[in-house]
């Protein structure tokens, strides 16, 4: 299986519902940190698609 770099587009978002999650679990963002938890893997299951999917 080759891997291919995810667009830039994805990427970006992967990198902020992944500071979404951070922020939230630390507390500087005013969410539950559930949903904080839950963007944080939503963030990381679309940068791996983005790798795996050749057009994604």
């Amino acid at each position: 299986m080759k891997l291919s770099a995810p667009k830039v587009v994805v990427f970006w978002i992967a990198v902020i519902l992944a500071a979404i999650g951070v922020l939230s679990f630390v507390g500087i963002i005013p969410i539950e940190a559930s949903t904080g938890i839950w963007a944080l893997v939503i963030g990381f299951v679309l940068l791996a698609l983005g790798n795996l999917l050749k057009d994604f």
